[in-house]
């Protein structure tokens, strides 16, 4: 048998569509990536010569030949620049995984939230074994965020069948077990929004300076190739240069997503525990004071 538990909207647990849109804010942090790479990497000051440049605001924006292009002596953005088309697109992986990690950041701060978690379980459960549901409910007010609206189902659920008398004891824990499952369920999505990018470019970015450090030693190889006997020595440094830039860019990358995206998981596995803690203990009070 069902039943509609949860009769006034504002006790459902709505279903959450905070956090960032990926597919608006993705394009928007390849277009800072592009710019960065121009106009900061690119800027005329991190390289030789700069009056050849014209009062350009990027050398890309300038005449000069690409071979008279040399990063200044210590000038690490010319170095990177000199990575070549490939590094825009690993900026615009490293910019994103910073974005959206923090993003994560403070939605599952939210998600835990205002007091302390493991205080609040401690109180609940307290709270429970005494059948003190009223003082419970007033905590979950407190605490808010989705452990605190997944307990306050719960313990809505849990006031709704103490005085319903059409179902017997263990349909009404059924009914319970339900309320709790349905309520998790509402919240995971807003918990594991957008933990795929993470974990997409965490392989992503590698692949791709794999694809940039290919294309930097395929013009070392043209180089050494073009020049016969005495190869270009400028020609061929600059394409092994490329290359390693951009293993080092994409290397970065994904170590820091792959990190991230391990944090943020094991972040959202303990919140899942708490809800299932306070779940079972809701459901053990039940079956005793009912």
């Amino acid at each position: 048998m069902e039943m509609n538990v949860s009769k006034n909207d504002e006790q459902v647990v709505a279903k959450k569509k905070g956090g960032l849109n990926p597919a608006i804010v993705i394009p928007i942090l390849f277009v800072i990536g592009v710019a960065i790479y121009m106009f900061v990497l690119g800027n005329p000051s991190n390289f030789q010569h700069p009056d050849q440049f014209k009062g350009a605001a990027s050398v890309a924006l300038s005449d000069v030949e690409g071979k008279k292009i040399e990063p200044a002596e210590g000038s690490m953005m010319g170095i990177v620049y000199k990575g070549g088309p490939v590094v825009p697109i690993l900026l615009t992986f490293m910019i994103t995984v910073l974005v959206f990690s923090i993003e994560r950041a403070l939605v599952l701060g939210r998600a835990s939230g205002k007091n302390n978690l493991d205080n609040f379980v401690t109180t609940i459960r307290t709270h429970l074994n005494k059948n003190q549901i009223n003082e419970a409910l007033e905590e979950c007010d407190r605490q808010q965020g989705s452990v605190g609206n997944v307990v306050k189902e719960g313990l809505t659920t849990y006031k709704i069948l103490e005085k319903d008398a059409t179902l017997n004891k263990e349909q009404k824990l059924v009914a319970l077990s339900k309320s709790l499952e349905e309520a998790t369920t509402l919240e995971m999505p807003m918990l594991e929004k957008n933990m795929m990018i993470l974990s997409t470019l965490g392989t992503v970015a590698t692949l791709i300076a794999l694809l940039g450090t290919v294309l930097g030693m395929i013009k070392a190889f043209a180089a050494l190739g073009a020049g016969g006997g005495s190869p270009d020595a400028a020609a061929l440094s600059t394409g092994i240069s490329e290359a390693l830039i951009n293993t080092a860019l994409g290397i970065g990358t994904s170590a820091i997503a792959i990190i991230l995206y391990n944090y943020f998981t094991s972040k959202i596995d303990g919140l899942t525990y708490k809800i299932d803690e306070i779940g079972l203990s809701i459901q053990q009070s039940f079956a005793e004071f009912n």
